[in-house]
């Protein structure tokens, strides 16, 4: 069918298509209303965030006891739901998932996965599904596949055009950024992006050696330039508690230092928490295509950090009862 003057768009009911195996992509005007993540370029400081942000788990030793509570009415359900995976590595399935979750959360604000169904090995695989061209629309679930090229080794190239397939709803898994944090991050992205805008503008204000005076007078003082972008970029990121991987600064206090890191750790929690949630909700309802009823509950066993803990933490230091060692310490914990 045609969708508007010159967009060829064809439209079927079939599994999502994933991006990473297409040779060729090309992103016309139209396509930027659905993929806008294929256009989105990220600065110095915002990746640098996002990177920090989604290590939701610190710890290298899963040797220590269970990192998560896996409460089901059908044990068979959850195995199946989560590839099979034997009772030692459910701990890493589950670690894996929440972390890969919250890297399209920071990055997209939402993240979309399917269910595909393996009859042979009776179980199934949640695989992303590139959340940014993923739409529900009247109640259905489309992906928009802009046109592109399959370039092959033992034939000629194939022009493919434009695609919306409509998915199976019941096969769609879909995760939200919590409102809060989605709000926090946008706030401190408009700085970031300014601050990388700027970030090595600096050269454009020094004077240039020219044949009437090669040795010209610069009045440009750097150090308050410099200034300026540290406390743009203090005051971008007191919400999130981020400090952009600076360690050696002799302008901040240990004191500062530990109350950035447990705001910084505490909202990565909030959000690990609630990817948890998320995930009991929709596996609870993906399991019920499989067994009428089934419900599955998955939260954090004592061996990681909590919320709770943290914010003792901050009353503690406040009250200089904690030293330094321990806020770090409970920082890098799990």
């Amino acid at each position: 069918m045609k969708a508007t003057k010159g967009y060829s768009v064809k439209i079927f009911r079939a599994a999502p298509l994933n991006w990473h195996y297409i040779s060729e992509i090309h992103i016309g005007l139209i396509d930027g209303i659905f993929c806008k993540h294929l256009r989105k370029k990220l600065g110095f400081h915002r990746q640098m965030f996002d990177d920090d942000f989604a290590r939701l788990f610190r710890s290298n030793n899963r040797r220590s006891g269970s990192l998560f509570n896996i409460k089901s009415n059908d044990e068979a359900v959850v195995q199946k739901l989560l590839g099979n995976a034997e009772t030692h590595s459910k701990d890493e399935k589950i670690r894996e998932l929440v972390e890969e979750i919250a890297q399209l959360l920071i990055w997209l604000g939402r993240a979309y996965y399917f269910v595909y169904d393996n009859t042979e090995q009776e179980k199934v695989h949640l695989t992303s599904i590139n959340s940014g061209g993923v739409a529900r629309i009247f109640g259905k679930h489309i992906q928009w596949v802009p046109k592109r090229t399959e370039k092959r080794w033992d034939q000629d190239d194939e022009e493919l055009s434009r695609e919306i397939r409509i998915l199976d709803g019941a096969k769609v898994i879909r995760f939200d950024m919590p409102r809060s944090i989605k709000s926090m991050l946008s706030a401190q992205n408009k700085t970031l992006a300014l601050i990388d805008k700027y970030h090595f503008k600096a050269t454009d204000f020094q004077s240039h050696a020219t044949h009437e005076n090669p040795t010209p007078t610069n009045h440009f003082d750097f150090g308050v330039w410099n200034d300026t972008q540290e406390t743009a970029f203090y005051r971008a990121t007191i919400s999130t508690g981020w400090n952009g991987r600076k360690y050696d600064s002799l302008k901040r206090s240990d004191f500062f230092d530990c109350h950035r890191l447990i705001r910084f750790r505490r909202n990565q929690l909030l959000l690990r928490d609630d990817i948890l949630n998320q995930l009991s909700v929709e596996l609870s309802r993906i399991g019920k295509g499989y067994t009428a009823g089934f419900s599955v509950e998955i939260s954090g066993t004592e061996k990681l950090p909590s919320v709770a803990h943290l914010d003792e933490l901050a009353v503690r230091l406040d009250r200089e009862q904690v030293g330094f060692n321990e806020v770090i310490d409970y920082f890098y914990k799990g």
